[in-house]
């Protein structure tokens, strides 16, 4: 028996569309130019940041399964027994809007269940009701948290 809590059940992917968590199918020029340019978050952030980033995290896309093209990225920083941490989360525009964003958070949420984290969390400042659909909620002691930056 399993201590783990009940996870919502998370959407299927639409249709033509395929999740990985294979490192090395991650198109890291697309991604890059996604992050770099397109978010809030990430704006101006150095390639050599980037591909630091990328290659201490565990990667995960969404693909379009006719021609192999990534249409989402996310990375996730994790002990992989207590913490874990998603970071980076990115649709492509083209396919905004089609439930791939939703299932494919949740995908990465199930893929870390096996792992037995306590605790999986992310910052958003434009997508609480998404996250909220696969159980994330607010913190409940917010003030318990403190972060140091270095900037």
């Amino acid at each position: 028996m399993s201590d783990a809590p009940d996870l919502p059940e998370g959407p299927d992917l639409p249709e033509g569309y395929e999740f990985s968590a294979d490192p090395a199918r991650v198109d890291v020029d697309r991604v890059y130019g996604w992050l770099s340019s397109d978010t809030y978050w990430a704006l101006g952030r150095p390639r050599d940041t980037h591909e630091r980033a990328m290659a201490s995290s565990l990667n995960f896309g969404v693909y379009a399964t006719a021609s192999g093209e990534q249409v989402a990225y996310a990375r996730v920083v994790t002990d992989r027994a207590l913490f874990a941490w998603l970071a980076d989360v990115y649709v492509d525009p083209s396919v905004r809007g089609k439930g791939v964003g939703t299932a494919f958070v949740g995908r990465i949420r199930d893929h870390l269940a096996p792992f037995g984290l306590r605790r999986l969390l992310l910052a958003t400042e434009d997508a609480h009701e998404v996250y909220a659909r696969l159980g994330f909620r607010p913190l409940e002691r917010p003030e318990q948290y403190m972060a140091h930056s270095f900037e």
